[in-house]
């Protein structure tokens, strides 16, 4: 009976230890975030993503595809960068774009982070449209005066100049409300993809060695460049030395010698 309790025990472990190694290598998902009935709020996603390197430029050319055809809704790539051991991909989807994004692009692979924040845009918004309501009811008030007969013609010239002035402040505020508005209907989503076997111990290993062999190559470098750089002075010291040991022998030789 004992020895059955420690079987059984055992195998209780050893089960346990395999669910919580499958709970760990499971791809998670990530849906998109819509800003809730009178939030202002803009979503931001970070996805880190282990695959093999020989995967990881197709699939983010597979992402990309997805994206700029519109297969799962309006989405736009916005920046792009590959490396030789990690590469990204940034794009702004609708929410109901990024959970299938993020399931292609980490299919076969291992999810390794996610992140998910929010900023609040109401005070930026409502200072928009503060300014908006200023500048119309301004603008207004220029066409009333500009409507009149008895203005001279250097104050038309004034009344059409801050017309304009204000006209250029106008479109740059609706310029700012429309991209604040398509940070409120769209989520960012950042998707970054990095080798599979990057943190292994042979590439460690292959990292260290490729290193020293840097190193070692950048020192014997450095030192040809030390000697190319003494050569000179060794070329004149080395008569300068010979004349000096001649001259030396020379007194030398006399003092032993004076009648020599």
């Amino acid at each position: 009976m004992r020895a059955r309790k420690w079987m059984f025990a055992v195998l209780a472990v050893l089960l346990l230890a395999g669910c919580s190694r499958k709970q760990e290598v499971a791809p998670a998902t990530l849906t998109g975030e819509a800003a809730k009935a009178g939030a202002k709020l803009a979503y931001e996603h970070a996805v880190g993503i282990e695959l093999p390197k020989a995967q990881i430029d197709a699939r983010v050319g597979a992402v990309r595809e997805a994206c700029e055809t519109q297969r799962f809704g309006a989405c736009n790539v916005l920046r792009i960068t590959q490396g030789e051991w990690r590469s990204s991909l940034v794009v702004r989807a609708t929410p109901g774009a990024v959970e299938p994004l993020v399931g292609m692009a980490g299919q076969g692979g291992k999810f390794v982070s996610r992140e998910t924040h929010a900023e609040d845009l109401a005070d930026a918004v409502n200072d928009n449209q503060r300014k908006q309501a200023q500048l119309d009811a301004y603008a207004r008030r220029l066409d009333e005066l500009a409507s009149r007969r008895d203005l001279a013609v250097a104050d038309l010239m004034a009344l059409s100049h801050e017309q304009a002035q204000v006209q250029q402040q106008r479109e740059s505020l609706q310029g700012e409300a429309a991209m604040q508005q398509r940070r409120l209907d769209t989520n960012l989503l950042e998707l970054d993809f990095h080798d599979a076997d990057a943190g292994s111990r042979g590439h460690r290993l292959s990292a260290s060695l490729s290193g020293l062999l840097d190193q070692l190559i950048e020192g014997v470098g450095d030192a040809l460049s030390a000697v190319a750089y003494g050569l000179p002075f060794l070329l004149l010291a080395l008569p300068l030395a010979l004349a000096w040991r001649w001259a030396w022998r020379r007194i030398v030789r006399r003092r032993n010698h004076p009648g020599t």
